[in-house]
């Protein structure tokens, strides 16, 4: 029997699977624009398929009637099922759509091919002789401008969705492939039918679309696909700040992201079809790239790399993530973190901070060599006056000689009066050569450093020396109590320890701000195997939101007169070439004391 057919028994399995998909999809409360787009074609597939059934059955029990009958209720699904295509189409693309007068547009040839359909008795443009077989059949005029606008809707419908698709999930995912599925088998069948390229059946117009919604229903039920997330995911990566790139596991490009074009400079026809190592083969850093990218695949773990594009001029955080699904390898997840900025922020940072420490350095040089000025000056002046006493001695010597009235005693009294000057010219020139050294020392310190061994006398000897100059000049005076042995022995560059601490007693100098008369104490201590040597002031204080931050930043109390890097400076010296700490206490009107901690 007719009825037992396969043909048959497979439409009527597709018109009730059409029943079951639209009231899934009308359950699924409130209803998108997607959802109401793709109840619209299912809609247009139920018209097609249960009048064909329609007209099958009903013509077969009652061969009496007229079939062309059943066709003006089918056609309203036949031309309105490209409209609904379309627009789900324009959906799936956009996401959204707002509806513009202009889309009525493309109701005019539907509309008017269901009003030549329903007349065509009088005027036969349609169909001049109507079969249930478009081969046995003659169609009219009409019929072709119908055919031309249907197939080019649908055309350009299935382009839509393949493109997006493709764009949104990638060449190789199911989701890709079942709109392709969906979207070809019905539209070739019945346009091959129509060039009668093919057998056409009553039954294989409506049993085409509804394989072609079946590819559909599975994407629906198992790949969410008219679930919105995928869609409005594409729409945040592409708005995204960091660039990615998805590859297959032969380090295919699969998807990326619009900042990727944008930030590399690319098209789509740059990137489709490569490789990631073709797409960077003109990167200076390909080879370091290619290490992290196998290490990363080796280890199964996301690796990171700093990473330099020489086409866009940028500079990147690249991270490097395999990715898996259930222990298989799929592909690799890369991210590219622009951090050009950064890189210039720092760089910029680095090249002021260089200044500011050549700034000081230049400042530590001035404070050094009036030091030197005031430190060289008085033992100079002081053997100038010795030169010229052994002058007069040697004069006086020399007058005596044929003297009768000289004896040996005043002989003797000569030389000792020579050597006594001798004495003091050899003091001074052995202070002049200590002052040589630890100027030496710390003219050295200001380019490089050097780690030895040296005791507490030594320390307090180069300090007072460096110091002596800049203290009688403000008319304050450093108080140094040792409560250790003077021979406790350090290791370290003394050079930056001095510097360290003299830059303490110079802001303890200027923390009297011009008072004269005052002290500054130089106390070093020792407590569980640490040295603490403290400077302590009776001054200003300091204020608190200077407090807060030192040690932290560059900060002064100075104004524009200071660039806070002396103390900045002292706490990284002494936490990087000692292993140290620096504290301080602090009262405002009491004064300020810094304490260097220092392991023995």
């Amino acid at each position: 029997m007719r009825f037992l057919s396969l043909p048959f028994i497979l439409l009527v399995i597709s018109t009730l699977s059409v029943i079951l998909l639209i009231f899934y999809i009308i359950s699924k409360r409130p209803l998108g624009q997607l959802q109401k787009g793709f109840l619209a074609m299912l809609i247009c597939v139920f018209i097609i398929s249960f009048g064909v059934l329609l007209q099958d059955i009903l013509c077969t029990i009652y061969p009496n009637l007229d079939p062309m009958d059943f066709e003006y209720f089918i056609y309203i699904g036949t031309c309105l099922l490209p409209v609904a295509l379309f627009f789900s189409a324009l959906i799936f693309k956009n996401n959204k759509i707002k509806f513009q007068k202009s889309y009525l547009l493309l109701f005019i040839i539907p509309v008017l091919s269901l009003l030549v359909l329903w007349t065509n008795p009088w005027h036969h443009l349609f169909f001049v002789k109507f079969s249930p077989r478009i081969d046995q059949g003659i169609v009219g005029p009409y019929f072709h401008i119908h055919s031309v606008y249907t197939y080019a809707l649908l055309f350009i419908s299935m382009f839509i969705l393949i493109q997006t698709s493709l764009k949104k999930s990638g060449a190789f995912s199911k989701q890709s492939i079942l709109i392709i599925l969906g979207t070809i088998i019905p539209i070739s069948i019945n346009f091959l039918g129509t060039l009668k390229l093919v057998e056409m059946s009553v039954y294989l117009t409506p049993i085409s679309f509804v394989v072609g919604v079946s590819f559909y229903v599975f994407a629906i039920l198992k790949l969410n696909f008219l679930n919105l997330s995928p869609i409005a995911l594409q729409k945040i990566v592409n708005v995204m700040s960091d660039s990615y790139l998805v590859l297959d596991a032969n380090t295919n490009i699969v998807n990326y992201n619009e900042t990727f074009k944008k930030t590399f400079k690319l098209k789509d026809s740059d990137i489709r079809r490569k490789t990631i190592f073709e797409l960077l083969h003109s990167s200076k850093n390909l080879d370091n790239f290619k290490a992290t990218f196998y290490k990363a695949l080796k280890d199964k773990k996301t690796y990171r790399i700093e990473y330099y594009d020489t086409k866009a001029n940028k500079y990147f955080i690249v991270e490097i993530s395999p990715l898996f699904n259930k222990k298989i390898f799929i592909g690799v997840l890369i991210l590219f973190k622009d951090i050009t900025q950064h890189v210039l922020d720092i760089k910029k940072i680095k090249d002021n901070q260089e200044m500011l420490m050549e700034s000081e350095r230049l400042a530590s040089l001035g404070q050094l060599i009036g030091g030197i000025a005031h430190n060289l000056k008085t033992p100079i002046m002081s053997i100038a006056g010795a030169t010229e006493g052994l002058s007069d001695l040697v004069k006086e010597y020399d007058s005596s000689i044929d003297d009768p009235e000289v004896n040996s005693q005043d002989h003797h009294d000569i030389a000792k009066d020579m050597m006594d000057w001798i004495e003091k010219i050899k003091q001074y020139t052995s202070y002049m050569s200590d002052v040589i050294t630890v100027v030496k020392g710390q003219a050295v310190t200001m380019s490089e450093s050097e780690n030895t061994n040296f005791d507490i006398e030594e320390l307090v000897k180069r300090v007072d020396i460096l110091m002596k100059h800049e203290l009688k000049s403000a008319l304050i005076y450093l108080r140094v109590t040792l409560n250790i042995p003077e021979h406790t022995t350090l290791h370290g560059d003394v050079n930056s320890l001095v510097q360290v601490i003299n830059n303490m007693i110079s802001n303890s100098i200027q923390a009297y701000n011009g008072k004269t008369e005052q002290n500054i104490d130089l106390i070093v201590n020792k407590k569980d195997d640490k040295l603490y040597i403290s400077v302590k002031d009776y001054g200003s204080g300091l204020p608190k939101k200077v407090k807060d931050k030192l040690f932290k930043e560059m900060i002064t109390t100075k104004g524009k007169n200071g660039t806070g890097l002396g103390l900045y400076m002292s706490y990284s010296t002494i936490k990087a070439h000692f292993g140290g700490d620096i504290t301080f206490e602090s009262e405002p009107g009491k004064g300020t004391t810094f304490t260097i901690i220092l392991p023995l």
